[in-house]
C-alpha cells in the first residue's frame, strides 16, 4: 500500500480525534465514507491506529448512521486479523516471526512458499498458527496449572478489556494478560505477596479510565508485556498525573532556591566541600539573649550548608 493512502488515514484521524476532543461529529460521516473507500490492510491499521479514533467517534456520536458505520468499518478491520490475505507481505512476514525468528525456511514446519499459497489448506494452517498479529513479536506464554496464577491471568485480561480499545485494535486479551503474568512470575518465581502486589498495581493501572493511553500502548505492542510487568508507578502514571508531578517538583525546586538566596551572599567563608567561597549567610538567635548569634552558611555553588558560632 502507498504512503498516499497512509497519509490520508492519519489524515482522516487526527480529524476525528479533534472531532471526538469536542464532543462534536459535524462531518465525520464523509470522513467514515472516505475511509470505507480506503483499501485497509494491517500494516495500515497499526501503523495508523485508526481503529481507537473510529471506536471514539462512535462512542461520541448520537447520529445512527455515523454509529452504524463506525461499526461496520471496526468489524471489517477486525476481520483482517482473522483473513491471512487481508494484510499485504509486510504483515505476512510479521506472522512468521515468532515461529522462524532467523528468516529462513529450514526447520519451519509451514515454508514461506506454502504460506502465502492460495490453498484452502494453507490458509487454515495460517490461521490457526497466528490468532493475533499484533503481538506476533511476543513469544507466547507458556501455560500453568498453578490456580494462582490462572487467575491472575483471568484477572489481567479482564483489565485489558476495559472499554472497546481492545475490539477496534483486535489485540488477543487472554494472551497478552498470560505474557505480563509470566514476566511478573519469573521475576519472583513464586506466587508471594511481593508477585501479587505487582499483580494488583498492574491491573490497577490497566482498568484507570483516567489513563487509557497505557492500556492502548499495551493493546497495540508499543508497550511489550515484559516492560509493562517492570514498569514503576511514574512511568504508568497518566500524562495528567505527570504533568501535576512535574509542576509540583518544578514549585518545590523554586522553593529551594528563595530559601537559598534568602540571606546575605559574602565570600568571608570558604565552603569545606567545593572550597569556593560564594557563599551566603544568615545569622539567627539560637541561645539566650546574652549569648552571641549563631550563623548559618550556604554555599551557593556546591549547596553545602554548616553552622559557625
Amino acid at each position: 500500500m502507498g504512503k498516499k493512502e497512509e497519509d490520508d488515514i492519519v489524515r482522516i484521524a487526527k480529524k476525528i480525534d479533534k472531532m471526538a476532543q469536542k464532543k462534536s461529529v459535524s462531518g465525520a460521516l464523509d470522513l467514515l465514507k472516505e475511509l470505507k473507500s480506503i483499501s485497509m490492510t494491517l500494516e495500515l491499521l497499526q501503523s495508523t491506529r485508526i481503529g481507537m479514533s473510529v471506536n471514539a467517534i462512535r462512542k461520541q456520536s448520537t447520529d445512527d448512521e455515523v454509529t452504524s458505520l463506525a461499526k461496520s468499518l471496526i468489524k471489517s478491520w477486525k476481520k483482517l486479523l482473522d483473513e491471512p490475505g487481508g494484510g499485504d507481505k509486510s504483515s505476512d512476514e510479521k506472522r512468521k516471526e515468532p515461529t522462524t525468528p532467523t528468516v529462513t525456511s529450514q526447520g519451519s514446519p509451514e515454508p514461506h512458499e506454502e504460506r502465502s499459497s492460495s490453498s484452502n489448506s494453507s490458509k487454515s494452517d495460517l490461521a490457526e498458527a497466528t490468532p493475533n498479529t499484533l503481538i506476533a513479536t511476543f513469544p507466547r506464554a507458556p501455560s500453568t496449572s498453578d490456580s494462582v496464577r490462572l487467575k491472575c491471568r483471568e484477572l489481567m485480561s479482564t483489565a485489558l478489556q476495559t472499554g472497546d480499545d481492545h475490539i477496534a485494535i483486535g489485540a488477543d486479551c487472554d494472551e497478552l494478560g498470560a505474557q505480563i503474568e509470566e514476566s511478573i512470575f519469573l521475576e519472583f518465581n513464586r506466587t508471594d505477596p511481593k508477585y501479587k502486589n505487582r499483580i494488583r498495581s498492574r491491573i490497577a493501572n490497566l482498568k484507570d479510565t483516567k489513563n487509557p493511553n497505557l492500556r492502548r500502548n499495551v493493546l497495540c505492542g508499543n508497550v511489550s508485556p515484559e516492560r509493562m510487568a517492570k514498569m514503576t508507578a511514574e512511568e504508568m502514571a497518566s500524562d495528567e498525573l505527570r504533568e501535576m508531578r512535574k509542576n509540583l517538583t518544578k514549585e518545590a525546586i523554586r522553593d529551594h532556591q528563595i530559601a537559598q538566596t534568602g540571606g546575605t551572599e559574602t565570600d568571608l567563608f570558604t565552603c569545606g566541600k567545593c572550597k569556593k567561597k560564594c557563599c551566603t549567610y544568615t545569622q539567627v538567635q539560637t541561645r539566650s539573649a546574652d549569648e552571641p548569634m549563631t550563623t548559618f552558611v550556604f554555599c551557593n555553588a556546591c549547596g553545602n550548608r554548616w553552622k559557625f558560632c
